[in-house]
């Protein structure tokens, strides 16, 4: 294969490496016309065929332009611009006749991997994007290597060594360049994200038990609380209309609404959260996080807002990945004491709805001593119920009709986390106790990761609030009657491996668990120490290297002086490199000062046999041996046998004893 139709498809083959991310993200036609222009550009190189012309070229640049119009219905923008630059990338292949053009794909190419982060900064993404750069480069190489035909090992060589002398000035830029903000501060796309929802539908939070993808991580700074104790409150929700819980509209002024009222006791726990992006404007923290200095979480950016039913509410969707530092107490109480008016909205039921569960709770409202009985009383004796009353805590109930509440607590009993708490505040409310759903998470996986408490979408719970006259609202979670395993020791229901991690586990049963924490742990880091990396970390490392009250100034003097030094560093080895040349070349150049010094004509482009003909012709006799001396070394250093070896030592001390005593002594 000729050479340039070697380095044509391996050029095609690392733009279509580049571009291949971004077919998950951008509209198919712009995919499938990468790729048709991509293999047609190939099949030219192979057949030799003749370019198209710039008309057609320009044709399919409009048509491309028309299909986003389309698509997009802008041109500007992040996904049109970046459908653009795909389609323009794989055009510009078709014009690839001189150095010229492939250096504008080259370029493009950097350009195109840079625009995949504005989609994802996962570790994946980067390692993908770090062969594509080095793809590149060996390609820009294989584009400065004209002569001959370089294996692309050695190109590839050449552009690894390359990047590599790069490394340290990047990670010093990396390390000391201020931070205004994230380092990929773009927003991201939420929809299609999995995790809570802002509603509640019988079965919603049993499908999550089939994600395993994570959630939250978090970190204690002390103690760590025991699973049962670690409830991460998400949406409350108090709002039924027989078959989806949603966000109680209340139908009170909000003067007349349950307050928050939140009073703590105890040690307060510190803690450091890493959220993942979420479709939901929340922050789900550790029960119960105050609205109070120190305690508060703090995300610059962000409005927060700690609302009366005791969810941390966000301004916008949490589209990207977020670290946050508070405190909780878990011994808390929260919640009106008095029976106050807007508590009415927490004992509604919509009509003509589950009316054998409602019959139900009345008759137990009605047994001797309960028409007096408390709201913990009666609480515990529909817990009793759950524990005796042949329930059976399941991933898979089945669908449930349009009565849903009655088939679950009288027929079927067969549930999740959801089918539980929901039957339950419908009791409590049947009753007239003011009751709620909160849905969120409970516990994490039991060992940690690289200290780091790992909280998965599986760990997705719902549980119930009662209020209780005197204490205000009161966590009762149903789960715990009828499996108290998955609240107290955090053993979650998971559904039937696949064939892939069947077979696996046929083997080693803890070996997919070894690998996923492997690469969970190595994830982490990279979102630790790379995508959260801040200028609150960059000032605590002014501080390790002696910086009392570290600046923006202290920051900018430190990099310029090691920007300056590595300047230093980069003109002194340049200097030290060109001293150290081919010795050839060196020696070649004191021929020529000598040659000229005896008044030879010759210069620099001659070669070695030119200068033995100047020399004779100029010195005669007296240049002979001399001249002879250069012809010996024109033919060793233009051998087939192979690349030249080094001059032998002491020819330039016996070509100078060649040259005649008068002549040598002018010189």
């Amino acid at each position: 294969m000729p050479r340039e139709t070697r380095d044509t498809l391996f050029h095609l083959a690392v733009i279509a490496l580049a571009i291949a991310p971004h077919t998950l993200h951008l509209p198919l036609w712009c995919g499938g016309m990468a790729a048709a222009l991509l293999l047609w550009r190939g099949h030219l190189a192979l057949t030799g065929g003749a370019l198209p012309s710039r008309w057609l070229v320009a044709g399919l640049l409009l048509v491309a332009g028309a299909l986003t119009w389309w698509s997009e219905r802008t041109l500007l923008g992040k996904e049109a611009g970046i459908t653009l630059l795909v389609v323009l990338m794989a055009l510009k292949t078709l014009e690839l006749r001189a150095r010229r053009d492939a250096l504008v794909v080259f370029f493009l190419g950097f350009f195109l991997v840079l625009t995949h982060f504005l989609y994802s900064q996962s570790l994946l993404t980067g390692l993908w994007l770090l062969i594509s750069v080095w793809g590149l480069l060996t390609a820009l190489t294989l584009a400065h290597l004209p002569v001959g035909r370089p294996p692309l090992w050695r190109a590839g060589k050449v552009a690894a060594r390359a990047a590599a002398l790069g490394v340290p000035l990047m990670l010093v830029l990396f390390v000391l360049f201020p931070r205004i903000g994230p380092l990929w501060g773009l927003p991201q796309d939420a929809q299609g994200r999995t995790g809570l929802s802002g509603s509640l539908r019988l079965g919603g939070v049993a499908s999550l038990a089939e994600d395993d993808s994570i959630a939250l991580r978090l970190r204690f700074f002390g103690p760590v609380p025991s699973p049962e104790q670690m409830y991460f409150r998400g949406p409350v929700l108090g709002g039924f209309n027989g078959r989806e819980w949603t966000r109680l509209q209340s139908s009170f002024a909000p003067s007349l609404r349950p307050p928050l009222q939140l009073e703590v006791r105890g040690q307060p726990l510190r803690y450091e959260m890493t959220l993942e992006p979420s479709r939901l404007p929340l922050l789900p923290l550790l029960e119960m996080t105050p609205n109070t200095p120190g305690s508060a979480p703090e995300l610059p950016g962000w409005q927060l807002q700690l609302r009366q039913d005791g969810q941390w509410q966000l301004d916008r969707p949490l589209i990207d990945r977020v670290r946050v530092q508070a405190s909780a107490h878990l011994q808390h109480r929260h919640g009106p004491r008095e029976d106050i008016v807007g508590l009415r909205d927490l004992v509604d039921l919509p009509p003509n709805t589950n009316p054998r569960t409602l019959q139900w709770a009345a008759d137990l409202r009605a047994r001797p001593g309960n028409l007096t009985a408390d709201a913990r009383s009666l609480a515990n004796q529909v817990l009793r119920h759950i524990r005796e009353g042949g329930y059976t805590y399941t991933l898979e109930p089945g669908p449930y009709d349009e009565n849903a509440i009655d088939e679950f607590w009288l027929d079927r009993k067969l549930g999740f986390c959801e089918h539980f708490a929901s039957a339950f505040v419908v009791v409590m409310r049947a009753m007239d106790v003011p009751a709620r759903i909160v849905t969120g998470y409970q516990g994490t996986d039991p060992q940690p990761q690289d200290g780091w408490y790992v909280v998965r979408q599986r760990n997705a719970h719902a549980w119930a609030e009662i209020w209780v006259a005197g204490e205000g609202w009161v966590r009762v979670d149903p789960t715990t009657a009828v499996a108290p395993d998955r609240v107290q020791r955090g053993n979650r229901l998971a559904p039937p491996p696949g064939l892939v991690a069947g077979a696996v586990n046929a083997l080693d049963p803890a070996l997919a668990t070894r690998l996923r924490d492997a690469w969970e742990i190595v994830n982490n880091r990279w979102n630790q120490w790379v995508l959260n990396y801040s200028r609150g970390q960059q000032f605590d490392l002014l501080r390790e290297l002696g910086f009392e009250a570290p600046s923006w100034r202290d920051l900018a003097q430190l990099l310029g002086v090691l920007l300056a030094s590595a300047a230093l560093v980069g003109a002194s080895w340049a200097w030290w490199d060109r001293r150290r040349q081919d010795p050839w070349l060196r020696l070649q150049q004191q021929v020529l000062q000598r040659l000229r010094a005896l008044g030879v004509d010759v210069q620099p482009h001659h070669g070695p046999r030119e200068r033995a003909q100047r020399l004779r012709a100029a010195l005669g006799e007296a240049g002979v041996e001399a001249a002879a001396m250069l012809d010996a070394l024109d033919r060793e250093r233009y051998a087939q046998s192979g690349p030249p070896a080094p001059p032998e030592r002491g020819w330039w001390r016996r070509f100078q004893g060649a040259l005649p005593r008068a002549v040598k002594s002018r010189a």
